[in-house]
């Protein structure tokens, strides 16, 4: 079989400050080509307004979709903090993934948080504002999200999806994951990095490649043009293209 004609299963986990809507275009794109795509909401986001949340319940969330629809054969992506999520939920499930996908996402060191992975000003700036807030969460300024989450979009189509948006559950961002198990496992593994995405610093230092993928050992590269957020939705066709590309055989 030539691997354009693959069918894959997807399970797709969204970042910080979304949720699983921004996916779907993407899912439709790989549903009207054949693959099978499941993109769960991590407790916390969305129209779930309890922000009193835990890293181990977003896994608990992703790993409960895989086995509630009987999932078997699994591409697992993760992007930018889904990255954590995916790395928490195979050593669950390693038994139904297929490879792990990472879409310029988090990996972050054991024992180590992805507050701990950002550059200090940052992480000073994300505590600031979890503490200033009622319910513990960070919302970022628009300036921020326009400028690092969104530098290749129109000006109206940041400040439309800045929009949708809700303050991010502090805590999980904070919280220091054990991953030693994680980095034993020997699950192929794929990078998806987009070129122009300066959510996080470019570069040796706090980069999303190579300095966050070549914490996988063995892995393999797709990379695209793209900042962190405009291709879901205005190229969600290459979004969906990479992620065959990463998850084929």
């Amino acid at each position: 079989m030539n691997w354009c004609d693959q069918s894959l299963t997807f399970v797709l986990v969204h970042g910080a400050w979304g949720d699983c809507r921004y996916w779907s275009r993407t899912a439709e794109v790989l549903h009207s080509m054949g693959h099978r795509v499941y993109a769960p909401n991590l407790p916390g986001h969305g129209m779930d307004w309890n922000k009193n949340v835990t890293h181990a319940m977003y896994v608990d969330a992703v790993v409960h979709c895989i086995k509630h629809y009987q999932l078997s054969n699994v591409v697992l992506v993760g992007h930018s903090f889904g990255g954590t999520v995916i790395c928490k939920t195979v050593e669950h499930v390693p038994d139904r993934i297929r490879r792990l996908v990472f879409m310029d996402a988090f990996v972050v060191r054991d024992g180590y948080s992805a507050a701990d992975e950002i550059p200090p000003q940052s992480k000073e700036e994300w505590a600031q504002l979890a503490q200033q807030s009622s319910d513990n969460t960070i919302m970022l300024p628009f300036t921020v999200w326009r400028e690092t989450f969104m530098n290749n979009a129109s000006i109206e189509l940041a400040y439309h999806v800045y929009c949708t948006i809700t303050p991010e559950p502090a805590g999980p961002l904070f919280e220091k994951l054990d991953l030693s198990k994680f980095y034993r496992l020997p699950m192929p593994r794929s990078y998806l990095y987009l070129t122009d995405d300066i959510a996080l610093p470019q570069g040796e230092q706090y980069g999303w490649h190579p300095h966050m993928s070549s914490r996988l050992g063995l892995f393999r590269l797709i990379t695209a043009h793209g900042d962190h957020m405009t291709p879901f939705h205005i190229q969600p066709h290459l979004v969906a293209e990479k992620l065959i590309e990463a998850g084929r055989d």
